[in-house]
């Protein structure tokens, strides 16, 4: 096993006034004690703990700073001036901050920040678009949470989260090795994933139909319930009752996931082909902005749930471009229509397809394109490799 490591970015979104203060005075109280300890030669824990003890911060941030001063003075990394500059951020141990998740909410991500020994801080937070698998793996205990800064840079807070994950060691194999895997996320549905034989025939489909109806239904029931608690002004029924149903919703995608990946082990040399976040889908319409921005909600997790439990296991992934990947036909590359969301039906009258269950088609399609994806990269290489020849001739 090795361990990847990961330090997330997080923004801490518009803080009041009371919680901006609290985040500036632990900032300072922090800045004081480091200086003193710093000055005061505490070249160990122990010293360092009798100096900061008589400061007004969290256990955590004391703890963090007896092992940073001591680190500091060994290795004369700073001085005097740099410390009293303030610059340096506020340290945590990783027992003390939290994550909590309400994708309900416009800002779905908190976090709490200690402030002192019986007082901290629930603040929103937005965590770098890129960094998402690794955010989920730490929500759901499939990483380590390791040591917790806050920072203020340009008028903006952020917390900084070192993060672990064990991962398996891949093999290299060539592409040609690879067992490449369509997953298609969609919304009849949740997952599709199949690959295909050596006759070039899907092998062994499976679908998660069942799972994208009770996440349907979950979604339209959190709608109604909530709205009519709002129209009761209760508010903090309707939040509980939507954190209920989340957690429901959250708990499937986490299942799935797993279920996918564990499909791609049974698999000689697997690799996942999953559509690209960065592209939107073209099929994503379905209804009212609330309910295709949660659908985008559960699309982007199970992506990033995906991608990390495979990283886990060693297994490569591959994004590619999923345009009119459920317009396409995978046999003959025409396009079709769908008359029901699960049905695709080509529109070349000589393809045998016909008609063709829509997911299952949308994951052979992303085979195709990431092979696709390969035979343009070794023609790019190659031509580029006879140019070099030539210029050298001449």
């Amino acid at each position: 096993m090795d361990g990847l490591t990961e330090t997330l970015t997080l923004k801490l979104v518009s803080p009041n006034a009371h919680k901006e203060s609290k985040l500036r005075e632990t900032k300072d109280e922090y800045q004081l004690a480091l200086h003193d300890a710093f000055t005061q030669n505490c070249d160990t824990q122990g010293k360092a703990n009798d100096v900061v003890v008589e400061y007004d911060l969290s256990g955590y941030a004391k703890n963090a700073l007896k092992q940073y001063v001591p680190n500091l003075l060994d290795g004369d990394t700073y001085g005097a001036k740099e410390l009293r500059d303030g610059d340096h951020p506020v340290r945590f141990t990783n027992a003390g901050p939290k994550l909590d998740h309400k994708p309900q909410n416009a800002i779905e991500w908190y976090v709490k920040i200690p402030h002192h020994e019986d007082y901290h801080l629930w603040l929103p937070a937005q965590p770098r678009s890129n960094q998402r698998e690794w955010l989920e793996a730490l929500y759901h205990g499939d990483a380590k949470m390791g040591e917790c800064q806050l920072i203020k840079r340009d008028g903006e807070w952020y917390f900084h989260v070192s993060t672990t994950m064990e991962v398996e060691q891949s093999s290299s194999v060539s592409v040609a090795e690879q067992t490449p895997i369509g997953v298609d996320i969609g919304e009849a549905a949740l997952a599709t994933v199949c690959h295909r034989t050596e006759c070039d025939s899907p092998a062994n489909p499976t679908l998660w139909s069942s799972e994208g109806r009770e996440v349907r239904r979950l979604r339209e029931t959190y709608f109604s319930a909530v709205k009519r608690l709002q129209e009761r002004d209760s508010e903090r029924l309707a939040e509980e009752y939507g954190d209920e149903l989340w957690t429901r919703i959250d708990d499937i995608l986490h299942t799935v996931s797993s279920d996918i990946v564990e499909y791609a082990q049974q698999v000689d040399n697997p690799l996942l082909v999953i559509e690209d976040l960065i592209h939107i889908r073209e099929n994503m319409d379905y209804g009212g902005f609330i309910n295709r921005r949660l659908h985008g909600w559960a699309f982007a997790k199970l992506h990033a749930q995906i991608t990390y439990k495979a990283k886990e296991r060693g297994i490569p992934v591959e994004t590619v471009d999923p345009a009119y990947t459920s317009k396409g036909c995978h046999a003959c590359g025409e396009h079709g229509y769908r008359p029901r969301q699960a049905v695709f039906t080509c529109s070349n009258a000589e393809c045998w397809v016909g008609e063709y269950q829509a997911d299952l088609n949308a994951a052979l399609n992303l085979i195709e394109r990431y092979y696709a994806s390969c035979e343009s990269h070794v023609r790019t290489d190659s031509e580029f490799s006879s140019d070099e020849k030539e210029a050298a001739v001449t």
